[in-house]
């Protein structure tokens, strides 16, 4: 389990390179409104849920992650895009 701030979850969303919700949705099987929702999004219709728990607290509250596989993806995305705009590309 990973736990993280709400605001930290957030700023990962608002990071991803265009397109990068679809991407993750289509790489893993899962609706963009289900990885859409486990980065904070409150859609949940059609099975959405993500596996994320939030708590109220500092910072926007905490969140609970049970499965970090979006986050990981995510994360990795981010990574690439950053070095692809460094001219770093791997």
């Amino acid at each position: 389990m990973k736990t993280l701030t709400f605001n930290e979850l957030r700023k990962i969303k608002d990071s991803l390179p265009d397109g990068a919700i679809k991407k993750i949705a289509q790489k893993l099987g899962l609706s963009e409104e289900t990885v859409l929702n486990y980065f904070g999004g409150a859609h949940y219709s059609q099975h959405s849920t993500t596996g994320i728990h939030t708590e109220k607290g500092p910072d926007g509250g905490f969140v609970c992650i049970d499965d970090s596989t979006i986050l990981e993806l995510a994360l990795k995305m981010i990574e690439e895009s950053q070095n692809e705009q460094n001219g770093q590309k791997k």
